[in-house]
């Protein structure tokens, strides 16, 4: 199993940035791709940006192409979102996901997500 702890997030002016973490801990933190993910009041969840076991392949969302870069670190168990140019559409619960697939068996971890409000 793996446990998710995400942190970073807070209020700020539109413009802005922010930088969200997730750590950790648990199964091997380098087997798992990761995701972050942010759900709206009253909108379904959508994904945000995905990143590979080893860093080297990354997709993101055409709403935060060019503003948000999605990054790891295995020796510290950690993943990060760098958000910039920040607008009143990126307020949401920003939750991080660790999945894999070992054979036909997936396996799938959600932290319990992290505040991010984006004032006008």
């Amino acid at each position: 199993q793996v446990q998710l702890v995400e942190s970073g997030g807070g209020l700020v002016q539109a413009g802005g940035s922010l930088r969200l973490s997730c750590a950790a801990s648990g199964d091997t933190f380098s087997t798992y791709t990761m995701g972050w993910f942010r759900q709206a009041p009253g909108k379904e969840r959508e994904i945000v940006a995905r990143i590979s076991w080893s860093g080297g392949s990354t997709y993101y969302a055409d709403s935060v192409k060019g503003r948000f870069t999605i990054s790891r670190d295995n020796a510290k168990n950690t993943v990060y979102l760098q958000m910039n140019s920040l607008k009143p559409e990126d307020t949401a619960v920003y939750v991080c996901r660790a999945d894999k697939v070992i054979g036909v068996r997936p396996y799938e971890y959600w932290g319990q997500g992290t505040q991010v409000t984006i004032s006008s």
